[in-house]
């Protein structure tokens, strides 16, 4: 890494990789034909290549370029080429002149960033990476960078966090997934896997803390923002609080309920979909706390044509009886009946049973004319036998119970959750979501998850391989209790989580009995 210099005018002071634009003459068929390429490398991922050798050699006099009977370019032959390429000439046919081809078959590509679309001046950037040539030392152009380092990139972090080594955002997340590499050789093996990035990312930002934040795809806050602030806007709070509604989009509110713990995150996350016009929707209204039902009956305005629950747990339904009795005109409560397997505390009976595809719509008159919503009912058995989940169909967004977390994996506890029922319940979201065009799932703990389809998919691979684990200690403990069987399948979990992984185990136990069985 390299520190830039004080008077540059982005990023001033930074350490970064070395880099820089693009040239014509990287592009050019001329230069390309002095160059070795890989047989899959695409004629854009060869110009970047390029492009990235150049840069690597104005900066920090690195020079990928090999002789050739394949000696590597030597402290001689990068002292007779000018960092600066004269002008009439190209960089690659000054190499040629040293009897050298250019490298970039040994160059690939990390990652594409593209810049947050709030900042006002913007970067379509692949981050690329090589092998450092052997006999080679980097001397910084002393113009642009400055004090070339070598650091592990968990060292570069560390000096970050203690103010000794200023880093910016696509610098350190860069470092962050390069620490989970062990080798030089780990990381070109995954990126020579195929031509693609490792990652792509165009990160977003909101407030947390008063400060701004950013995140990337991957990260729990990042679906909430592309949802609530599509073109790019800083204006969204990130911050939990239970005090009012957070507008999600015109039509939906969220109302957290103050239950935190580590069973519901930062708590219960109770919906309202609808407007003024329409009246509204209550979905999961949660524990019978007095005040949170009265925030959410408030932040309606008393409208609340509709009470419906996810699922009978306590967390999720208690709080709908006394919310109907603060509404006028005795809204129904809908959802369906705890089965015979819940346990005492999870008790519920609605006052009329969903259907699965049933839709609950609201209409109104605004000024601009008629306004409906939407919610169709889905049966999601899994977590609960008696769980649903909701598509809101003209804005394209999930309402997932606890089918679906941001942040956690859902709890699967027998008798009443049963594991081959929430795989094949994730099927049924995925598909509902590929043909609904869905982009967004709104969980009942945790932020909005974003690229619904590819959550799901993702949870179902999750889930799989946990039973991979789980049926691989069954084999090599035969005899083996359930707690032996959670310290083996679940040795990347904190131990003070096993008694709730045991009830998971369990229900997997149970599935891959029932696959023999079957």
């Amino acid at each position: 890494m390299t520190r830039r210099a004080m008077t540059a005018s982005f990023a001033p002071g930074a350490y970064v990789f070395p880099g820089g634009g693009i040239d014509a003459a990287d592009a050019t068929p001329a230069t390309h034909g002095l160059s070795h390429r890989r047989a899959t490398q695409s004629d854009l991922h060869l110009t970047q290549a390029i492009a990235a050798i150049r840069e690597s050699f104005e900066e920090l006099g690195i020079l990928l370029a090999r002789h050739a009977d394949g000696r590597w370019a030597d402290a001689n032959d990068i002292q007779h080429i000018p960092r600066q390429t004269p002008a009439g000439s190209s960089f690659a046919a000054q190499c040629h002149a040293r009897g050298l081809t250019l490298a970039a078959d040994q160059v690939f590509v990390l990652a594409h960033w593209i810049t947050d679309r709030d900042l006002p001046r913007r970067f379509d950037v692949p981050f690329l990476v090589a092998r450092m040539p052997e006999g080679q030392t980097p001397v910084a152009d002393e113009t642009e960078q400055f004090e070339p380092i070598w650091v592990r990139p968990q060292e570069a972090l560390t000096r970050h966090e203690a103010g000794q080594f200023f880093l910016i955002f696509p610098t350190i997340r860069t470092l962050e997934k390069l620490c989970a590499f062990a080798s030089v050789d780990a990381v070109l093996q995954a990126c020579a896997v195929n031509e693609e990035p490792l990652w792509t990312s165009c990160p977003r930002a909101g407030w947390l803390a008063g400060n701004e934040a950013r995140y990337m795809e991957h990260e729990p806050p990042y679906g909430e923002l592309a949802l609530v602030c599509p073109d790019g806007q800083i204006h969204h709070a990130l911050d939990w609080q239970t005090q009012q509604a957070v507008p999600l989009l015109n039509n939906v509110m969220r109302l957290t309920a103050p239950n935190p713990g580590v069973m519901t995150g930062p708590g219960t996350n109770s919906y309202l979909v609808g407007d003024p016009h329409t009246g509204y929707i209550a979905i999961d209204p949660g524990p019978a706390d007095a005040e949170h039902l009265q925030r959410l009956w408030r932040a309606a305005g008393g409208q609340i044509r509709m009470i419906v629950c996810t699922h009978s747990h306590p967390d999720h339904s208690p709080g709908a009886a006394p919310l109907q009795a603060l509404c006028d005109g005795s809204p129904p409560i809908l959802g369906l009946a705890s089965r015979p397997t819940a346990r005492a505390n999870s008790r519920f009976s609605p006052d009329r049973e969903l259907l699965d595809g049933e839709k609950l719509v609201l209409k109104g008159q605004s000024p601009a004319g008629e306004v409906t919503h939407t919610l169709r009912v889905l049966h999601t058995p899994g977590h609960a036998a008696n769980h649903v989940c909701l598509v809101l169909e003209e804005d394209g967004l999930l309402f997932s119970g606890d089918h679906v977390l941001n942040g956690s994996t859902t709890v699967i506890d027998p008798p009443d959750g049963h594991m081959g029922d929430y795989l094949d319940s994730l099927d049924k979201l995925a598909e509902h979501c590929l043909a609904g065009q869905i982009d967004f799932i709104l969980p009942a703990h945790g932020y909005v998850l974003g690229f619904a389809h590819q959550a799901i998919t993702h949870l179902k691979a999750h889930r799989l391989k946990r039973e991979a684990k789980i049926a691989a200690a069954m084999l090599a403990l035969p005899h083996g209790s359930l707690q032996e069987w959670v310290e083996k399948a679940y040795d990347d979990v904190s131990p003070r989580l096993w008694p709730v992984a045991a009830r998971s185990l369990q229900a997997h136990v149970d599935h891959i009995r029932e696959q023999a069985l079957s």
